[in-house]
């Protein structure tokens, strides 16, 4: 995964980006909100990048489906294996 360059893949927020949002004139559900889409957006890179398409045309069916596949490769591989290491 790209995420950026240099970024591990359990990396969703860059200490930089993390302080900019910190600095933001924002309330604390505003920043939860916005933490979370910025890590929303790097997973969904990722899987328009699997499906070689863009995160425009991502169906619902392909986001459910990659989440499942790398649930699967967590329990049968073990958590270094898939790409959300929780």
């Amino acid at each position: 995964m790209d995420i950026l360059p240099n970024q591990s893949s359990t990396q969703f927020l860059t200490h930089d980006e993390s302080a900019q949002v910190d600095a933001a004139l924002l309330s604390s559900p505003e920043k939860f909100l916005t933490r979370l889409t910025i890590s929303s957006l790097r997973i969904l890179h990722h899987i328009a990048q699997e499906y070689n398409v863009s995160i425009e045309d991502l169906t619902t069916k392909q986001i459910i489906t990659w989440f499942e596949n790398d649930a699967k490769i967590r329990r049968e591989k073990g958590i270094e294996e898939a790409f959300l290491k929780w």
